[in-house]
């Protein structure tokens, strides 16, 4: 790692992340107060096939995110949306020059050629998630919510904050990025029956040494500047870093034995088997809800890096976004496969990783 920082945590963003997430109950009260102020704006909004994209953190699911929040009519969270989301009206028509607008485009915190400003779309759901669910991310029990999973307040609170998100932005089609959300396609479902999702997956062994190279960067920076580890508990990220925890897709034991291999040093094999786990529940959930299985497209990062255009094309017509041949070019070029590193693994850490993947990822169409 070069001797310059790679994430900087200003002191005012660390003060009011902490504000909002030590009163959670609070700020959901302001949250529905705002949307009292603004009822009828909000009734008059119609939420029209809201589009999901949500994969493994590594999959592709941020390029992904970031070409489709370029067409004209979706609305999608912004990096200036944190740290108030429950509130975003009030905040950004109050605080929104906080964050300049003239900022220049600088490499995000992963180092990984992605540009953003603060007007970038992001992936900031989570907080809204945990703050109705709070055991979203404990080890023990199930993560997975489905057309039976039923908590009234949040469904409320979310389909408002949704019209919220196109409000402020002005668009018509709401746009999301939310790793965790792979294991709630059929609640999302539930709350939005014309919903649209896109699950980006990544060939294993690759995605693995992506995922242990955030881990590494992350858990760095983390024991550098412990603000930087409670911004990451305060959005929601746990995919890797110090706070790193597993997804539980229902099996208590599979997802203790995660965490045991990480524990013990056994990165790759543990991010394998969580590769593995999560998506075989895709596999398996989509296999078993055909409703489900035709509003979500899978789409390999593979795929999307060799032929740009054509994948884009698939994606927006998945979506029901129209965008003219010359915009998809310009977002089209914009794709490429990762230069700046390549897998590096023992050949313990290789048989571990085919071990644990193979299976599932001959479903998905790799040797």
């Amino acid at each position: 790692m070069s001797d310059t920082p790679a994430m900087e945590m200003p002191g005012w963003l660390d003060m009011l992340g902490g504000l909002v997430e030590r009163a959670p109950g609070f700020w959901r009260r302001v949250g529905g107060l705002e949307s009292n102020a603004n009822r009828d704006a909000l009734d008059a909004i119609r939420v029209d096939r809201p589009v999901y994209v949500a994969g493994l953190a590594r999959s592709g699911s941020t390029i992904l995110l970031e070409l489709l929040a370029g067409h004209p009519d979706t609305a999608t969270h912004q990096y200036r949306d944190f740290p108030m989301l429950f509130a975003p009206v009030f905040w950004n028509r109050a605080f929104g020059q906080v964050y300049s607008r003239k900022a220049e485009p600088a490499e995000r915190a992963h180092k990984d050629r992605i540009l953003v400003t603060p007007d970038s779309p992001e992936a900031m759901e989570e907080m809204l998630w945990m703050g109705f669910f709070p055991r979203a991310h404990d080890l023990e029990g199930s993560h997975v919510l489905d057309g039976r999973t039923a908590n009234p307040a949040f469904e409320v609170f979310y389909r408002d904050h949704v019209r919220k998100i196109l409000l402020i932005r002005g668009g018509t089609r709401y746009l999301s990025k939310g790793n965790y959300n792979l294991t709630r396609l059929a609640y999302l479902r539930k709350l939005f029956p014309d919903a649209r999702f896109i699950v980006p997956v990544r060939e294993p062994r690759w995605h693995v040494a992506s995922l242990l190279k955030q881990h590494r960067l992350f858990a760095a920076e983390e024991r550098r500047d412990p603000r930087i580890l409670k911004h990451m508990r305060r959005v929601g990220h746990f995919e890797f870093g110090l706070d790193r925890r597993v997804v539980n897709v229902g099996d208590d034991d599979r997802a203790r034995s995660i965490d045991r291999l990480w524990h013990e040093g056994a990165d790759a094999r543990g991010y394998a088997r969580l590769w593995a786990t999560l998506y075989g529940f895709v596999q398996d959930q989509l296999a078993a809800d055909l409703a489900l299985a035709a509003q979500t497209l899978i789409l390999r990062y593979e795929d999307l890096c060799a032929d740009p255009k054509a994948r884009l094309r698939q994606a927006l017509d998945h979506a029901g976004l129209d965008l003219e041949p010359a915009k998809i070019d310009a977002a089209a070029a914009r794709v490429s496969p990762p230069t700046y590193y390549s897998p590096d693994f023992s050949p313990e850490d290789e048989a571990a990783i085919r071990e644990e993947t193979e299976g599932v990822a001959a479903r998905y169409g790799y040797g």
